[in-house]
């Protein structure tokens, strides 16, 4: 069971590899477009949006690099390996994520600011209208490839999210470009930029939340420890359970410990290896947990074991 989870976890590590391969060329190619246009438009809004973009670029080779260290084996020195890799990954990511949205927004205030005191700053409307589409266009595409390996991996999740803000934010500087064609608005800009910072700071700091989860060794969101430990109850010569221990090496790789306390006809008709395989199948059944260690000890045990965990 394990070894089966593991190749599978091996395949989509390599996925999540080309994935972020593929999005880092659409993104890098299009980045010198958006910040040559911000420049030409004198769009404060594309400005930042390529700033986002370029986080995203770099958000996508710190995805990637943490992919390539993740994928190394156990050794005698690193037991689980170097999977948690990919959750130093995504902390980056959601640091970066949090610097662009402080950096945009001190831009558009600033901005905001000089205009209400009469520093009019020109923006050309329809230059930013064109490269803000074909932007989105990109971030598009760049989200579709990278989707699939989002619910699988934090790191993944990080580098999504990373494309999802970009996205958008070249929806906002769509909206204002309209806005400065059609009104002549042009703290349409700005306003789209600041929106763009607040927009993002959600999103990090949930990714953020997350990695503190892991990096905390708390119990995956999705799992109930209680229902686990009724599963393990029900089972034939189970008679207690308790130390139970459930965290994750980075997402989607929950491991799981306990004491079990069993009936001693368990130990005398030598059932303890069945018994064995059949908690573990419990768990990998019901709750999709490959990686489990159970200590088997006869009834009462538990009194003699100080301190103890529920």
């Amino acid at each position: 069971m394990a070894h089966t989870h593991d190749q599978a976890h091996a395949h989509g590590a390599s996925s999540n590899r080309t994935r972020i391969v593929v999005a880092m060329a659409i993104i890098g190619a299009f980045l010198v477009v958006q910040v040559v246009g911000g420049i030409l438009s004198g769009s404060l809004a594309l400005l930042a949006d390529a700033g986002h973009m370029a986080s995203d670029l770099i958000g996508l080779v710190v995805a990637l690099v943490a992919a390539i260290v993740a994928a190394r084996p156990a050794t005698d020195r690193q037991t689980y390996g170097y999977r948690r890799a990919e959750v130093l990954g995504a902390l980056v990511n959601g640091v970066i994520l949090v610097v662009v949205a402080v950096t945009v927004a001190v831009s558009a205030i600033g901005r905001l600011m000089s205009g209400a005191e009469g520093e009019a700053h020109e923006v050309q409307g329809v230059p930013m209208l064109v490269i803000a589409v074909i932007g989105l266009l990109a971030n598009v595409a760049a989200m579709l490839v990278l989707r699939g390996g989002a619910k699988e991996s934090i790191n993944m999740r990080g580098a999504y999210l990373e494309v999802l803000g970009d996205l958008i934010g070249s929806a906002l500087v769509i909206i204002a470009a309209l806005v400065i064609v059609t009104t002549g608005f042009d703290a349409a800009d700005p306003i789209a930029s600041l929106l763009i910072a607040v927009l993002i700071v959600p999103r990090a700091l949930s990714l953020l939340r997350d990695v503190v989860h892991v990096l905390f060794e708390s119990a995956p969101a999705d799992t109930d420890v209680a229902e686990i430990r009724e599963h393990l109850l029900g089972t034939p010569g189970v008679v207690a359970v308790h130390d139970v221990h459930v965290w994750q090496i980075t997402s989607g790789s929950p491991v799981f410990s306990a004491h079990v306390e069993v009936e001693p006809e368990v130990f005398e008709s030598g059932r303890a290896g069945e018994l064995l395989d059949e908690l573990g199948g419990c768990l990998a059944e019901h709750f999709d947990v490959a990686h489990s260690t159970f200590q088997l000890e006869p009834a009462g045990r538990a009194e003699q074991e100080q301190p103890q965990h529920p």
